[in-house]
């Protein structure tokens, strides 16, 4: 696993072979940052990486000027090597070990971009509830950004605040904004 861009470009980071994760790919990854290239400036975004396991994303947009970061994942090896790299490259990453739907209930903090990586076999009713969530409970930024990675059999674009998606293999990365409301142009008159 490498960070594809930013300060720490290139850099290896090497997790233990014992994490219960499924790593973005290298190629999906850069693929995603060079969608988001055209949707936002890193510097200084607030960023929630959720089922964030090795926190292969969070230190690409760590690595691209991102601060603050919030990883939450439930697994107490993914949070401790979170916490290891963040210290180790100097980033601004808050590791919280957490089940990610106890922590959509009561987080009350909004994000720029929230980026979540379920497992993919979970169920399509979690993956509804995981977005519903996030929107329920004004966890995004007005121009804010929800990116939800999962497998090309788990269908999503049906939901509320679906903006596009882009398909990389067997993985698809679901994009979803709060959108803008039209003005009526009588209105402005």
């Amino acid at each position: 696993m490498r960070i594809i861009s930013g300060k720490y470009k290139g850099r290896r980071i090497n997790p233990p072979r014992n994490l219960p994760v499924r790593p973005t790919t290298d190629m999906s990854k850069e693929a995603l940052f060079n969608v988001l290239n055209n949707h936002f400036n890193f510097s200084e975004l607030k960023i929630l990486d959720l089922f964030s396991g090795t926190g292969n994303i969070s230190y690409e947009f760590a690595s691209r000027g991102a601060t603050p970061i919030v990883c939450v994942d439930g697994d107490f090896g993914c949070i401790k090597f979170i916490k290891q790299t963040a210290t180790e490259f100097d980033f601004d990453i808050t590791a919280i070990k957490s089940d990610v739907f106890s922590f959509l209930e009561k987080h009350k903090a909004s994000y720029d971009i929230i980026f979540a990586d379920p497992p993919y076999g979970m169920e399509q009713k979690d993956f509804e509830k995981l977005i519903l969530k996030v929107f329920e409970n004004e966890l995004l930024d007005e121009e804010g950004m929800l990116i939800v990675e999962h497998s090309k059999h788990t269908q999503l674009n049906h939901l509320e605040h679906f903006s596009f998606d882009r398909n990389y293999g067997g993985s698809v990365f679901s994009f979803y904004e709060l959108g803008t409301e039209e003005v009526d142009e009588s209105e402005e008159s």
